[in-house]
């Protein structure tokens, strides 16, 4: 209670009704003989197959290419498998963007000014990636950059799963000469309406993601954890 709520005045008779109260109705939890409260051991659970997923499509542009050390988002777009937007916005990044950036994007500086900044936005954000699992085309770098954003605007860890629509190229479509997002786009048939803007690329990634699927589904993968082990 002292150290997570900062109640540094509870006795323990207080805090312990203030710990079961908290922690009693969540089966993530249990108390031991000894009065202490631990983590309840897992059940064991089954990969969800693929048509009971809900996917969560990302796409941001940003300032550069470290996430870690100060770059950050200025638009991000999440969407649906269908290719229905559930959720895009301009994020004022508080910092410069880059004349290269502007130039790839088209997002100069006079678009961003009343842009929300990202933590405005992270509850509503948060609420679309809720039971989601989280895609991109290079999942890594669009990881990177949203657990960053949200770490700094709400002090939360993103978690839960992630796909990376790269990586599954690489396996599904090996004679590929590239695996980026316009040639798995033309290899697909699917055109990108705006590229390099988080909207147009998402969707295009989700269209990508809904046809990848369907190669593994030929391969015989039927849950999420068989997509992981392509």
């Amino acid at each position: 209670m002292r150290d997570v709520l900062g109640i540094v005045q509870a006795n323990r008779h207080t805090a312990d009704r203030i710990a079961a109260t908290l922690l009693a109705p969540d089966p993530r939890f249990r108390r031991t003989s000894d009065g202490r409260w631990t983590l309840a051991t897992p059940p064991a659970e089954t990969s969800p197959v693929l048509e009971a997923c809900q996917w969560a499509v990302v796409d941001v542009e940003t300032t550069g290419v470290r996430a870690f050390h100060g770059d950050r988002i200025i638009e991000i777009a999440v969407v649906r498998l269908d290719g229905t937007v559930a959720f895009h916005s301009l994020i004022n990044p508080g910092i410069p963007v880059p004349n290269f950036v502007q130039g790839l994007t088209g997002i100069a500086p006079k678009l961003l000014r009343e842009a929300p900044p990202f933590e405005e936005v992270v509850d509503d954000l948060l609420h679309v990636f809720a039971g989601c699992v989280f895609v991109a085309h290079n999942a890594r770098f669009d990881w990177a950059f949203v657990s960053t954003e949200i770490e700094r605007a709400a002090g939360l860890l993103l978690q839960g799963p992630r796909v990376c629509t790269v990586r599954l190229a690489r396996k599904l479509l090996p004679d590929l000469p590239r695996r980026n997002l316009d040639t798995v786009s033309y290899h697909f048939g699917i055109e990108i309406e705006g590229r390099h803007r988080a909207t147009g690329d998402a969707v295009a990634a989700a269209k990508c993601l809904a046809k990848l699927i369907r190669l593994a589904q030929g391969n015989g993968a039927t849950t999420l954890v068989d997509l992981y082990n392509l």
